[in-house]
């Protein structure tokens, strides 16, 4: 087998392989040569080295088959073409199929070795940028819709924690998503095959609570006319999801923390202990701490929950994902209700942009569903849009910042830089620090403005 960090030398003259090899081992390289094309095949299929140095007049077929295969492969390595027939027509072939470089013999030891340093240089930034791109530019995950830096922590987040049997307490305002998160986890998880279930503590009355989660036997109460199997039991070897656990009652509390600690329970009205094998995500909108320290919440419970903390931002600090998130739901819903509806014109994207979204995802997503129903056309306008968002439209916005009185007389010219940082200063400011709606109302990124604000520190200019 081919290491992944060594490198594949394919050259049927055994004099010049030699020599090769002995080129490559002086500067500490790994070295396996092969003088066929069927073993360059069989040794990249059997494990991509990072650098092949491809000779192209092999006895068995023509080297350009071999690279043409590891193009069509997708495998990670760079190809570094050799022979003594270079021309033009042959580079610009070999370039087209993915080469990285061209070696026409005789060369010397120094040009082989800074060429293959440089193709294992390219192809690790080449990896380093397809690791970005994969983790930085996603514009959705699962459930979520959203390219925001802050957004790209979360999604990164539940990668790590996904593997893990660890439990995960989620945190966040109401509508900003978290049972989505919960069911994130769960489908990037090893136990994506087996059950989710998901109760709502805040929803159930309070008497009904145990049994809801650890069922309960035939008699065990008014009603219990039949055995019935619980959350508990129905997530064994999957997810169970408690939302909004700061509601639940401190007796049951009690509970749930000896069923974490031992996997066990017994159902209510029962006195057979049952054992379960399953994953505990809990959530609330709550602030879990607060909770604890005014009595509310077991103290031993919290930190036996808050293994791996994941707060969800709330819609506001989450730069132009409105925009995304509304044009989705806008496409879903035309579609369901069939509608015509493509896009948001100039001024409704605006509003979409500066409004405050205290209900968050779930706020949008009732603002689309309404302007779908009622109305029809190829854009969404200002006019379309309900209360208070069309209220928004209709009134006047003041400005960022209080235009400051004209002094007489012309007025000094400043450095640009300090007109812009004057400008973004202004606007952070009439937005209480919210820097997200400062930066919506400037009609630019928050991450510029991030960004400036690291340069004018660095500068001495903040």
């Amino acid at each position: 087998m081919v290491a992944a960090t060594s490198i594949l030398l394919v050259e049927d003259t055994p004099s010049l392989a030699r020599v090769y090899v002995e080129y490559l081992k002086k500067e500490a390289f790994t070295v396996v040569s092969v003088d066929t094309g069927a073993a360059a095949l069989a040794a990249v299929d059997d494990g991509a080295p990072r650098v092949v140095l491809l000779d192209l007049q092999l006895p068995d077929m023509h080297g350009m088959d071999v690279l043409k295969h590891i193009a069509a492969q997708g495998l990670p390595c760079a190809v570094v073409v050799i022979t003594a027939h270079g021309s033009v027509s042959v580079a610009v072939e070999a370039m087209r199929y993915g080469a990285y470089d061209f070696l026409v013999k005789p060369f010397t030891a120094e040009r082989l070795t800074i060429t293959v340093r440089n193709a294992m240089e390219r192809l690790r930034l080449a990896q380093i940028v397809d690791t970005y791109q994969r983790d930085l530019g996603r514009d959705r995950y699962h459930g979520f819709i959203g390219s925001s830096l802050t957004m790209q922590a979360v999604y990164r987040i539940v990668d790590s924690a996904a593997s893990s049997k660890a439990t995960v307490f989620i945190t966040g305002e109401s509508g900003t998503g978290k049972e989505v998160c919960a069911e994130a986890i769960h489908r990037q998880s090893p136990r994506r095959e087996r059950p989710f279930v998901a109760i709502n503590c805040g929803a159930i009355p309070k008497d009904l609570m145990e049994s809801e989660i650890f069922g309960h036997m035939k008699g065990a109460f008014t009603g219990a006319v039949s055995d019935r199997e619980g959350a508990a039991a129905r997530a064994d070897s999957g997810t169970l999801f408690l939302d909004e656990i700061c509601e639940m009652e401190p007796n049951l509390q009690t509970k749930l923390l000896r069923f974490i600690q031992t996997g066990t329970f017994t159902p209510v009205g029962g006195n057979r202990l049952e054992k379960v094998d399953l994953r505990i995500i809990c959530a609330t909108n709550r602030d879990p701490l607060k909770e604890v320290e005014e009595g509310r919440f077991r103290e031993d419970l919290y930190y036996r929950l808050h293994v791996i903390p994941i707060h969800l931002p709330p819609l506001r600090e989450r730069e132009d994902d409105v925009l995304e998130i509304a044009r989705g739901y806008l496409r879903d819903y035309a579609a369901e209700e069939g509608k015509g509806f493509r896009r948001f014109d100039a001024e409704a994207e605006h509003i979409l942009r500066t409004y405050h979204w205290p209900g968050n995802v779930r706020q949008v997503q009732n603002v689309i569903r309404n302007v779908v129903v009622l109305h029809d056309g190829d854009s969404v306008v200002p006019e379309m849009l309900p209360p208070p968002l069309g209220r928004q439209a209709r009134t006047p916005q003041p400005p960022p910042a209080a235009a400051a009185a004209a002094p007489s007389g012309p007025r000094p010219i400043k450095p640009l830089w300090q007109v812009e940082k004057d400008t973004i200063e202004e606007a952070i400011e009439a937005c209480d620090g919210n820097i997200p709606r400062a930066a919506a109302l400037l009609e630019i990124s928050a991450s510029t403005i991030y960004r400036k604000r690291l340069t004018w520190q660095a500068e001495g200019k903040l």
